[in-house]
């Protein structure tokens, strides 16, 4: 952290932050919907797809934000929006207000995610190394955000969402605050001319395309291999532990594995190694059965996160420089939505060979990423 600017810092502090309030909320979301409130099963699931494809969906509105009005007046936005939205989640019981905290929640990430890297991509020297620890502060929020939250449920559904609105207005404040504005490096064109420059890099859709594997197996921690852990133990509790072992791992050697690839191989290579490990782990519990397999895997998708992705957020911010850095952030990220949610669709339908299809989408990205190192077709 020393190494890091204190803007960079802060922001660091800032995704954990995020991930303990949206993670003390969300997964106990469709419980309250249901038991709570009494919605049917088709109209919990309208309002989560909501907040879903509010964020998917818009996150090329955010990333332009970004470059447009500054990431400091995004990312504040962005904080605001979820603070508002998980305050009507507290006390909204009527469908549009729910459908209202929906899609300003979600709309919320679809601002300060594509503005917070991209300020990290900007405003660090090192960029990869302030990804891993990006990545780091990330996982303690998701690990810390679900456990407070099952404590503040011993109260009650409200106390958890007003709890999470809380966390969200101290971090708009503290942005607010504290966090410096960069300046913003116009890029002489219309938005509309920004979305059509980033669509013609031909280069960045190659990259885009060969990396959105890594979010289609990342998808799978919540799909496959929790189902794949419940046929294993006869229990759901047993999901936990896949989250426990990459939330650890991630913990413990991110920092680590970046600095070391970082310096023993190419970006191409490290990103591509990280892909092949992803996808050979899926090959571990299609071959053997048990719930160690299916460990095994949930580590190897984790290892081939922390190998890969923050050297993926490095490239994006190569590819978009100074002044449209948050455009290839959205692009990139709405390209992967889409993928990822074809992907997932796929293997939910190959059944019992979905382990085969993430096997393959990992090897077959691998491959495209040394492709493309051969030709030369990203930037140094």
């Amino acid at each position: 952290m020393r190494e890091l600017s204190w803007p960079v810092r802060l922001l660091l502090v800032n995704q954990f932050g995020v991930n303990t309030g949206f993670y003390l909320l969300v997964p106990y979301l469709a419980g309250h919907l249901t038991q709570d409130l009494g919605l049917s099963a088709a109209v919990t699931g309208v309002v989560l797809g909501v907040r879903n494809l509010s964020q998917q969906g818009l996150f090329l509105i955010g990333g332009s934000a970004s470059d447009r009005l500054g990431a400091r007046r995004v990312i504040i936005a962005g904080c605001a929006l979820r603070a508002v939205g998980f305050g009507l989640f507290a006390f909204g019981v009527t469908l549009p207000l729910l459908l209202a905290a929906a899609v300003l929640s979600g709309l919320a990430g679809a601002l300060f995610n594509p503005a917070v890297r991209a300020y990290i991509a900007v405003a660090a020297p090192d960029k990869a190394r302030a990804f891993a620890l990006f990545n780091v502060y990330a996982q303690a929020g998701a690990l810390c955000g679900p456990v407070l939250g099952g404590v503040l449920l011993l109260v009650g559904f409200r106390a958890a969402a007003v709890a999470a609105a809380v966390i969200f207005v101290v971090l708009t404040v503290a942005q607010a605050c504290v966090l410096p504005a960069r300046e913003v490096t116009p890029s002489g064109s219309s938005v509309l001319g920004d979305w059509r420059r980033c669509l013609a890099d031909r280069r960045f859709l190659a990259f885009t395309l060969s990396l959105s594997g890594m979010y289609a197996l990342q998808n799978q921690l919540y799909l496959v291999l929790p189902l794949a852990a419940e046929r294993a133990t006869g229990t759901a509790g047993s999901v936990a532990l896949l989250f426990l072992v990459s939330t650890v791992a991630t913990l413990a050697l991110q920092v680590r594995i970046t600095t070391w690839l970082g310096s023993a191989v190419s970006r191409d290579r490290a990103m591509a190694w990280g892909l092949a490990v992803m996808g050979a782990g899926f090959l571990v519990p299609a071959l053997l059965p048990g719930i160690v397999p299916v460990l095994v895997a949930a580590l190897a998708l984790a290892l081939g996160l922390m190998m890969a992705q923050p050297f993926v957020y490095e490239r994006i911010g190569a590819f978009g420089g100074d002044a449209l850095t948050g455009t290839y952030f959205g692009v990139f990220y709405l390209v992967s939505g889409i993928v990822a949610a074809a992907s997932t669709a796929l293997i939910g339908w190959a059944g019992t060979a979905g382990f085969v299809v993430c096997a393959a989408i990992g090897l077959a990205c691998a491959a495209a990423v040394l492709t493309l190192e051969r030709r030369t077709a990203v930037p140094a």
